[in-house]
């Protein structure tokens, strides 16, 4: 390890003995034990960043946006679900009915999770308050949605309409908790209320 490398070249110096003896004493072994673990702990936190930015992380669903499929029990407690993003190849195969992870064009700083509902080419009929009745999602966008019913209680499409999907970071594919809601979430089941057209040579 590159720490061990470092430990040994101190080794091998002139001022091994001076650094042997400063080992020796209390103050000596503590900070030699802190910076070993330093340096270890330094080694990881590029593999950490990769794994978070590029293979997948840990979120929690805020607000009642997704209600009733994701935070279940927000009217009573306001409790948030923890959820698995997968976040290798975030835009590759979506399909209706993904719950998707992405930067909000309505807040840019959050992390917004919605319901894919309208791939590319297909025709969305809309809800207020989004200003026009229907809607073609345009080549490399999408539209989502919240789960809510109340159109009140979810920021979405309707609001700020199709969105690219460069802006998708990951699918949302487990619920972690809570345990009585803990597993795959089973996307292919979900049956809209949004009328949509699907687009030429769509499933």
């Amino acid at each position: 390890m590159f720490s061990n490398r470092i430990f040994s070249a101190l080794r091998n110096t002139t001022i091994s003995r001076n650094v042997t003896a400063f080992r020796n004493t209390t103050s000596g072994q503590f900070f030699w034990d802190t910076s070993r673990k330093l340096l270890i702990i330094a080694t990881w936190i590029p593999a950490v960043v990769f794994f978070n930015e590029n293979v997948g992380m840990v979120t929690f669903i805020t607000g009642p946006s997704m209600y009733p499929y994701l935070n279940t029990n927000y009217n009573e407690s306001q409790s948030k679900d923890a959820c698995w993003v997968n976040k290798w190849k975030p835009t590759e195969n979506l399909k209706r009915g993904m719950l998707v992870s992405f930067w909000s064009p309505a807040h840019p700083e959050v992390l917004a999770v919605k319901r894919v509902i309208g791939l590319p080419g297909d025709k969305v009929v809309t809800r207020a308050p989004y200003p026009m009745p229907t809607v073609d999602v345009p080549r490399n966008h999408i539209w989502v949605e919240g789960d809510n019913k109340d159109g009140t209680k979810t920021l979405d499409s309707n609001h700020y309409g199709p969105i690219s999907t460069s802006l998708v970071q990951g699918k949302i594919t487990h619920v972690l908790w809570p345990w009585n809601s803990a597993g795959r979430i089973r996307w292919w089941e979900f049956k809209g209320r949004t009328k949509v057209v699907k687009g030429r040579g769509e499933d």
